[in-house]
């Protein structure tokens, strides 16, 4: 029985939504797998071969977990270093960006270059001086001291930058003639355009941000300053691994991360390509 065309593009269509789909549940099996795993005993997790519906469900280890370590004290302060951080870069990066796009002054094209250099730094080069200044700051064992590093990004100046070319020049000519000043352009006309890029750097960021674990665990000495990926890294110790505890805590330091995901992710392929047009 031949196919009509309509029907053969219907089966393309299923066909290339059978193969998406088999290719999402293969990259997110290790995430499936290790929660159905936290949700078993340590004595089914002991037994070979290891079965991936075990014999029984239990909450024990998320219990143990919660009761060992204050991880919601921790997802606190990872949630308050993420927002404070990912704000404060985001309103420099904009003024930063602006700067570049719309003002002309000596040295920019330097400045410019000197910004993106700052993008092949790796932060293990500055961690010292870093911890020296905020040292002398008196901020160890502090948010300033969890956030003031991550306050400035080049990467987040040279993304707002990138946008920023593409919006035409008689907007910003229409809204002078208009009365309207530098900075109510910016935060009235450019930012509100700008939403798609801006929520995917603030994505970028998040996931950024709060998976760092050396520069938290550097500058914080005590329970109620440590941040999530330092309190699952607490549920290692000794010689005896507790593999049902230490994939319960890391589920719970996942749920944060996916919850963005899914609100963001229609921003963020739009928003990453939106200032690709110019250069």
């Amino acid at each position: 029985m031949m196919l009509t065309l309509r029907q053969k593009k219907k089966v393309k269509e299923w066909a290339g939504f059978l193969i998406k789909t088999l290719i999402g549940l293969l990259f997110v099996s290790p995430l499936i797998i290790g929660l159905i795993f936290s949700f078993q005993s340590e004595k089914t997790l002991s037994t070979f071969p290891l079965r991936v519906f075990g014999s029984t469900f239990t909450m024990q280890n998320y219990v143990n977990v919660f009761s060992k370590l204050p991880l919601l004290g921790f997802l606190k302060n990872s949630v308050i270093v993420c927002l404070v951080t990912i704000f404060a870069q985001i309103v420099i990066s904009c003024l930063a960006a602006y700067g570049f796009v719309f003002f002309d002054f000596p040295l920019k094209k330097l400045l410019f270059t000197l910004v993106v250099s700052t993008m092949m730094i790796p932060g293990e080069v500055v961690v010292i001086t870093n911890y020296v200044t905020i040292q002398n700051l008196n901020m160890i064992n502090t948010y300033a001291g969890l956030i003031l590093p991550s306050m400035i990004s080049g990467t987040a100046i040279f993304l707002m930058r990138q946008y920023f070319l593409t919006i035409p020049r008689d907007f910003k000519d229409a809204a002078t003639i208009d009365g309207c000043g530098d900075m109510a352009f910016l935060f009235r006309i450019a930012v509100p355009l700008s939403i798609p890029t801006i929520i995917s750097l603030a994505i970028y960021l998040f996931v950024q941000i709060y998976n760092q674990f050396f520069w938290p665990l550097l500058v914080t000495n005590t329970n109620e300053m440590r941040t999530i990926q330092i309190g699952i890294g607490m549920l290692v110790t000794g010689d005896i691994i507790n593999y049902g505890n230490i994939l319960a805590g890391a589920i719970v330091a996942i749920v944060p991360s996916v919850i963005v995901y899914i609100f963001g992710q229609d921003y963020i392929v739009k928003g990453m390509t939106a200032g690709g047009i110019k250069g």
